[in-house]
């Protein structure tokens, strides 16, 4: 979209936030970046140029605005909406692999070279995979300073630096302030917790809450997740080790407490958040396409800005996906928490009711299958599920192909099209994944005089592609099922 200089500028004269994080705003006579809503008045338009990542700004020489904070818009849709090379690498990127493995273990995960993927990325984003790592430790390191009272030296290492010098440098470079600065401006009415960090997490409005914590709190596996206070909250199996994360739904943001065992996993963790919650979607695109349907308009105008409820962790919604077949909600969940307490690892949890992170593949690959309360077809199907996941011949990851993988998901024992499309929705991400065989679905479809039968229902569903993943929660709202609703 940066591309589109007329339509940009258009957006940064009517301070549009739909537009933050689709491209940035650098300003030519003041040398800063900024996002299309910024609050000061807008610069001239000959003033202006636009990048598509703040990465591009930072290598063009330009600083973030100490207004509009543009390190904290929310990430651009095209990351999540895709599943081409530059949007799978994007992913990663997200989720820390640069910074772990290094841009060769970037591009073994997606089997392309190291040259190939530079190349790419700098042709679509103006940066390569390097700058892109350097410009979310930057604002890993902004969030360290502003919400703890952690040593600098500790907050570099934290945030992924592998040198004090270079987080003063880069920290001086993005934001035009030294760390020490950046803590001064800090609000003195900040309330810092020892061992939690507090932050918000921004979105694109409009949100609609109900389907998507009503979704995660009432099929919560207890011991995993629960909700508590008006918050979802739930253990996070991470990189170094393991977190806590709390969210509460606010107006304008989403409220999120995070607990972490080490520092450096606190990028992951918020990435790991952001993509369960779906809060890098741009619902006005969804839903402008949904409404074209005469059937769904009715349902998107009622609570418009539904998300996709998706997982903080692949591996562990595909065991939980075999283990709901065929089943209710309730039944998933003790099957589910049977498993938790007895191969699960034990974490301490002094604000709620959190006692385990969900069992790793590998420990659930170590489990005799003759001490699984299910039937014998889904006891294979659970045991060749977790040892494909364990051998690492099949991978659930925020880099797979979603067409290959679910491909290989359904040539697996006991594996259908609602196993593979529900996976591929709410573990891998695709936004076009489709149920058309989910009980559910047919229901709403009957009571809307849509087709009811799978074919035809996937015919009519043509219309709303790419965007079928989010028809499916207007349909589901239509079932006055619980996990449609926000707990009270």
């Amino acid at each position: 979209m940066h591309t589109d200089t007329e339509r940009c500028v258009r957006a940064v004269q009517s301070k549009d936030a739909r537009f933050d994080g689709w491209f940035f705003t650098a300003v030519l006579t003041t040398r800063i970046y900024c996002r299309p809503s910024c609050p000061v008045v807008p610069p001239k338009p000959e003033n202006m140029t636009f990048y598509p990542s703040a990465a591009a700004c930072q290598q063009a020489g330009f600083r973030a605005c100490k207004r509009c904070r543009p390190d904290t818009s929310p990430g651009s849709p095209e990351w999540n909406q895709r599943a081409d090379l530059v949007a799978r690498a994007m992913r990663l990127i997200a989720d820390g692999t640069v910074d772990r493995e290094g841009v060769p273990g970037l591009a073994a995960r997606l089997g392309y070279s190291t040259r190939q993927i530079e190349r790419q990325l700098l042709a679509e984003l103006g940066a390569g995979p390097l700058a892109l790592a350097r410009a979310q430790r930057a604002q890993t390191a902004r969030l360290l300073i502003e919400t703890t009272a952690l040593p600098m030296a500790e907050i570099a290492f934290a945030a992924g630096f592998s040198s004090i010098r270079t987080f003063n440098d880069t920290v001086r470079d993005v934001f035009a302030l030294s760390p020490s600065e950046l803590r001064n401006r800090r609000p003195k009415t900040t309330v810092l917790t020892p061992g939690t960090l507090t932050l918000r997490l921004p979105f694109r409005a409009p949100l609609n809450p109900d389907n998507l914590f009503g979704h995660l709190a009432a099929t919560a596996v207890p011991g995993v997740e629960e909700w508590r206070a008006g918050a979802y909250r739930r253990t996070l199996r991470l990189p170094y080790g393991h977190g806590i994360a709390s969210l509460t739904p606010k107006s304008d943001h989403i409220a999120c407490r995070l607990t972490l065992s080490d520092l450096r996993d606190l990028p992951v963790a918020i990435s790991r958040c952001r993509r369960m919650l779906d809060l890098d979607a741009d619902p006005v695109a969804v839903d402008d396409q949904l409404r074209t349907d005469p059937v769904l308009a009715p349902l998107v105008d009622k609570a418009p800005g539904r998300r996709v409820p998706r997982t903080v962790d692949e591996a562990e919604f595909a065991v939980r996906a075999v283990l709901g077949q065929q089943v209710s909600t309730a039944a998933a969940r003790t099957h589910a928490a049977r498993l938790v307490a007895a191969h699960g690892e034990p974490v301490d949890d002094p604000e709620g009711g959190l006692t385990h992170l969900f069992p790793s593949p590998e420990a659930l690959a170590a489990v005799d299958p003759e001490t699984l309360a299910m039937p014998r077809t889904r006891r294979t199907t659970f045991t060749t599920l977790v040892g494909q996941l364990a051998d690492g011949a099949l991978h659930l990851g925020v880099e797979s192909d979603w067409a290959e993988t679910r491909a290989q998901l359904l040539s697996l024992p006991g594996f259908g099209p609602w196993t593979a499309d529900a996976i591929a929705m709410r573990a891998l991400g695709d936004p076009d994944a489709f149920l058309p065989t989910d009980l559910g679905i047919r229901r709403a479809a009957q009571e809307l005089g849509l087709p009811s039968t799978p074919a035809a229902l996937t015919a009519r569903a043509a219309a709303w592609r790419p965007w079928r993943a989010y028809a499916v929660q207007y349909l589901w709202a239509t079932d006055g099922h619980p996990i449609n609703f926000l707990p009270v």
